[in-house]
């Protein structure tokens, strides 16, 4: 769907919509976008972004102060920056507040996301300006965001993908001054706390990850789906239980599939296929006294101990032994402890408690941690391990699905997610919305060289 029409479709619902309504159809925009546009315009560093502060000081008057209902009569007009850029300047209603969008041009359209756009979102009742919003990715889900505090103070946060990377820090420059600042300017102000790497990924990084993602979708299309199935170190297809050959078509089930992976990055360097068994056995602490009765009737920390195995045996192959351990191989941190979360009455924001024992991190933060995971360690894809505590009775943590995630750039800097499981690529919009509330843990794999997994 091109642009302009997504573009038509948006300003429709827009109308017709009210306040929350406008924001899910502007993060709806974003994601249409990012679906279904291949390449953007390359952003710039994000410290190179042209300024645009002389424009916002014509603005003062007729659009930052004055009252609302002659502020909102105000019509759009298109400015030429000094650099060549341009800016739409508009209004966006909403229902309790109105935002004053300066929109940069994205291939010939003025999303409102687009890198360098700003927008100030001022009160309809008593026309107070509320926040403003910068964001310096052509990502609607990347932005930095001045609040007021008090005369002579600010406030900043930084949000990735509905996860505050920083919030509320303060800057000795007071909002009405921010209307008309250089961003550069309050943002050199927050000094080494705020995290700029966030926004600026070198795509270039991520080569090795684009390649495995491309050798593994094309070789999909040979491979099916078989409950339990794996290869052993045989190239042989067997059950994972029983280590006895499939009779037939072969296939492989969550598990093998994440083992065929792996086996694919190793066998070009080690001229072999990994072992099953050893890939089933106990890894780290885990479990307690309670479960360990049930290790052999319904295996509880399975596909956390198979995932586990392979990270181990990876990162010993491709780094060295003293990196398969797992205090190196799981991921134990996110650099966010709150995320937001949106429904149909509006958004609230949420404590995000971070690594629980024995099951990760909850789903709702898997996004923003996946993409901080890429610019803290580009060069790697994750395993990740999916449980619940389920019945039967007694009632206790199961790990019942494993997927690999691969969180990369492409070539023109646009962050994605590849995602495979059991056998195919699925969605990975769909993924992180399937599991409300579960948990999910998280091993990092080293990538690097020819993927090959056939012997």
């Amino acid at each position: 769907m091109p642009i302009v029409k997504i573009m038509r479709i948006f300003q429709r619902i827009r109308l017709v919509s009210g306040h929350t309504g406008r924001y899910a159809a502007f993060l709806l925009l974003g994601l249409l976008v990012f679906i279904r546009t291949s390449a953007w315009c390359g952003d710039v560093p994000s410290a190179k972004i042209q300024d645009d502060s002389s424009i916002r000081l014509s603005l003062v008057q007729a659009w930052f102060k004055e009252v609302p209902a002659k502020a909102l009569a105000n019509r759009s007009f298109i400015h030429t920056l000094p650099g060549g850029g341009r800016i739409q300047v508009r209004i966006e209603d909403g229902t309790r507040e109105f935002g004053i969008v300066l929109a940069r041009e994205l291939n010939g359209t003025f999303p409102g996301w687009a890198q360098g756009s700003w927008i100030l979102t001022r009160s309809k009742e008593d026309g107070a300006a509320v926040r403003i919003r910068v964001f310096l990715r052509s990502d609607p889900y990347l932005y930095v965001q001045f609040r007021p505090m008090g005369d002579n103070k600010s406030m900043i946060d930084v949000v990735l993908y509905e996860a505050y990377a920083a919030r509320s820090l303060p800057v000795p420059l007071s909002f009405d001054r921010l209307l008309t600042s250089p961003v550069e300017e309050a943002l050199a102000l927050a000094g080494d706390a705020f995290p700029r790497r966030y926004f600026d990924p070198h795509a270039e990084d991520y080569q090795e990850v684009r390649t495995l993602v491309a050798g593994i979708r094309e070789r999909l299309p040979s491979l099916s789906f078989r409950d339990d199935g794996a290869i052993d170190d045989q190239g042989r297809y067997v059950y994972i239980e029983t280590l006895e050959e499939q009779a037939g078509e072969g296939g492989l089930n969550c598990s093998g599939f994440a083992k065929w992976i792996v086996d694919g990055i190793l066998r070009p360097i080690t001229g072999s296929l990994l072992p099953i068994a050893p890939l089933k056995t106990a890894f780290g602490e885990r479990g307690s006294a309670f479960t360990d009765p049930y290790e052999t009737l319904r295996a509880p920390f399975f596909g956390l101990d198979w995932t586990r195995n392979l990270a181990s045996w990876a990162n010993s192959i491709l780094r060295s032994p003293g990196y398969g351990v797992l205090e190196e191989i799981e991921v134990r941190n996110a650099p966010f402890s709150s995320v937001i979360r949106r429904n149909r009455e509006g958004s609230a924001l949420r404590s995000f408690p971070g690594l629980l024992k024995d099951a990760g991190f909850g789903f709702e933060g898997i996004h923003p941690l996946l993409y901080t995971l890429a610019i803290d360690e580009p060069g790697r894809i994750y395993l990740a391990s999916i449980n619940d505590e389920v019945n039967p009775a007694p009632r206790m943590r199961q790990h019942f699905h494993v997927a690999v995630l691969a969180p990369y750039f492409n070539e023109s800097g646009n962050f994605q997610v590849a995602l495979f499981e059991s056998a195919e690529e699925t969605s990975f919009s769909r993924f992180k919305n399937r599991y409300p509330g579960l948990y999910i843990n998280l091993v990092r794999i080293p990538v690097e060289g020819e993927f090959n997994p056939e012997i």
